[in-house]
C-alpha cells in the first residue's frame, strides 16, 4: 500500500518538516556528487553497531571524552542509500510530519523528531551489535513520527492507493490500521532474523527493521510529553 495524502489539515505552516525534508534531499544529492568516496562517507557518518556499541558503552561508564564518537547517532539520519529510499522516507515525512508538528510546536517536534532517530538506532544496535553493516537513513526518526500520528489521529483516513500491474487501486482506510499494519509488519521481520546467522532482513537485505519498530514505539510513548495540549489527542 501507498498512501498519498491525509485528511487532516495542518493549522501552521510545517516549517521543521519542510526542513528535514530538504536537508536530507540536500544530503543525498551531495552524496552523488561523491563517486567512489561515498563508500567512506557511509562509514565515517552512519551508524556502525560494532563501532557504536563500545563507544556507547564508554560514555555510559563516565568517558565523556568517547562522545564524539557518537556523533553518527545523528549523522546517519539524514544518509540514504537510493532514491528510492530517501523519495519513501520523504513521502512519508511530509504526509505524516505536518500534523503532528502542529500538535508539538516546531522546536518540540524538532527535538521529537531527533530523539526518535536516536532511540530507534539505539534499539536497532541491542538487536545487532556486533553488526559491521552502516546503518543510515530517515526511517527510524519517521517511524517515531508514525508512531505519535497514530496515537494522535487513529480515525484519520489515509488516502492510500494499491498498485495491481499497471493500475492503481485508490481507497480510504483510517491511520490506525494503516499504520498498525506497518508496524506489526515490521516488528515481525524483526522476529524472523532473530537467532538467525544472518539476520534476515538486516545483514542481507541491509533494512533495519527493529529500528522501523522501536522508533514507532518510542514515538507513540513521547508524543505523550511533547504534545502541547493533551484535549487535542483524537481518541
Amino acid at each position: 500500500m501507498v498512501p498519498v495524502r491525509d485528511d487532516n489539515p495542518t493549522y501552521t505552516v510545517p516549517w521543521v518538516t519542510y526542513a528535514l525534508i530538504l536537508a536530507n534531499s540536500a544530503v543525498f544529492f551531495y552524496e552523488l556528487s561523491l563517486g567512489r568516496q561515498l563508500d567512506d562517507f557511509f562509514r565515517h557518518y552512519s551508524v556502525i553497531p560494532a563501532q557504536i556499541a563500545p563507544a556507547l558503552g564508554a560514555v555510559l561508564a563516565g568517558q565523556l571524552t568517547e562522545l564524539p564518537r557518537l556523533t553518527p547517532l545523528v549523522t546517519a539520519m539524514f544518509l540514504h542509500a537510493g532514491f528510492l529510499h530517501v523519495a519513501g522516507n520523504m513521502l512519508y515525512l511530509w504526509i505524516f510530519g505536518d500534523n503532528v508538528e502542529d500538535r508539538m510546536g516546531h522546536l518540540g517536534f524538532l527535538v521529537f523528531y531527533l530523539l526518535c532517530g536516536i532511540g530507534a538506532s539505539l534499539i536497532q544496535l541491542f538487536f545487532n551489535a556486533a553488526s559491521q553493516l552502516p546503518n543510515l537513513g530517515a526511517s527510524g526518526a519517521i517511524a517515531g513520527v508514525l508512531g505519535a500520528y497514530v496515537i494522535q489521529f487513529p480515525r484519520a483516513q489515509v488516502r492510500a492507493v494499491f498498485p495491481l500491474g499497471f493500475f492503481f487501486i485508490p481507497f480510504n482506510i483510517s491511520a490506525f490500521w494503516f499504520l498498525g499494519w506497518w508496524f506489526v509488519q515490521q516488528s515481525l521481520y524483526g522476529v524472523a532474523g532473530l537467532g538467525t546467522r544472518t539476520a534476515v532482513g538486516v545483514e542481507q537485505g541491509g533494512v533495519a527493521y527493529w529500528a522501523h519498530a522501536g522508533g514507532f514505539a518510542l514515538g507513540a510513548v513521547l508524543v505523550f510529553l511533547f504534545v502541547r495540549n493533551p484535549r487535542q489527542r483524537y481518541f
